[in-house]
């Protein structure tokens, strides 16, 4: 009966045993499982893209100083300018060199140019020297020199002068004849343009300009005249980078006014003058 029972006991344990693992197994599964799931969650949070942040620059706000400036930049460019200039003084002058002499950049270089502008205009026109005479005497001057040094150099133990060969480029004196022919061209054709009387205005301006320069012509000659338009050029320029604001304020009311007696001169005399037929343009 015992051997009976022992075994019916180990049997009765057996069972009770193995559910208490199966409880435990159970738990320790349904743990595990949590555990995994909150690592696969946050293996899958990591592997996400994230939302880039934006960039410093879009969340930077732009402050008044910088706000203050574009609008006194727009409020510039918008300010009145002689002859519709758009570009700065420099460029309007074609920039590099020219401008740059004009523009006294370098002041030593314009002080001597406009310098020696005055010393020729004083030469040939306060003094009565002749342009021939000058380069003749010139010539003989340099050659004389030239021709001694180099006959009495084996005499005074020096080297003879070094005489550089001047050669003209070809390329050159056809870039500067195809300018001047473009040049000549051009002003032929707009002279023919205002003969056939189609733009009014644009002639009386050209008449107005050619009566101006016999004036000029009829108080100098044309060398004076020429070395006024040069100084002209070393002076004004400078003086109207310097004082560009005060002189298009003053230039802006002054063609408000030309523009108002244009207008009256238009109305009462200009629109009953007879025009040419407009000739239609061929596309």
């Amino acid at each position: 009966m015992a051997e009976q029972t022992q075994p019916q006991g180990e049997g009765g344990a057996s069972p009770k045993h193995e559910s208490l693992m199966e409880k435990l197994a159970d738990k320790l599964h349904v743990g595990g499982g949590k555990a995994d799931s909150s690592s696969s969650s946050d293996s899958d949070s990591d592997e996400r893209p994230r939302p880039s942040a934006p960039p410093a620059d879009e969340l930077k706000q732009p402050s008044f100083s910088d706000a203050a400036a574009t609008a006194a930049a727009e409020a510039k460019a918008k300010v009145f300018r002689l002859f519709g200039r758009e570009q700065p003084i420099h460029k309007a002058l074609g920039g590099g060199k020219p401008a740059d002499v004009f523009l006294w950049r370098n002041k030593n270089i314009s002080a001597g140019i406009l310098g020696g502008a005055t010393a020729i205009w004083i030469l040939f026109e306060l003094l009565g020297y002749h342009l021939l005479t000058f380069v003749c005497h010139g010539l003989i001057f340099a050659l004389g020199v030239l021709f001694l040094w180099s006959n009495a150099s084996s005499f005074i133990h020096k080297a003879p002068p070094k005489i550089p060969e001047v050669i003209i480029p070809e390329d050159l004196v056809v870039n500067i004849a195809l300018s001047t022919r473009y040049e000549i061209n051009r002003a032929f054709a707009n002279l023919r343009q205002i003969a056939l009387g189609r733009d009014l205005k644009k002639f009386l301006m050209v008449i107005a300009g050619f009566w101006l320069l016999s004036v000029l012509g009829s108080c100098c000659n044309f060398l004076t005249l020429v070395y006024i338009v040069f100084v002209v050029l070393h002076t004004v320029p400078v003086l109207y980078e310097k004082y560009e604001d005060q002189i298009d304020s003053y230039g802006e009311k002054g063609w408000a006014e030309i523009k108002k007696q244009y207008a009256v001169f238009d109305e009462k005399v200009l629109s009953k003058v007879p025009r040419g037929p407009a000739k239609d343009k061929k596309h």
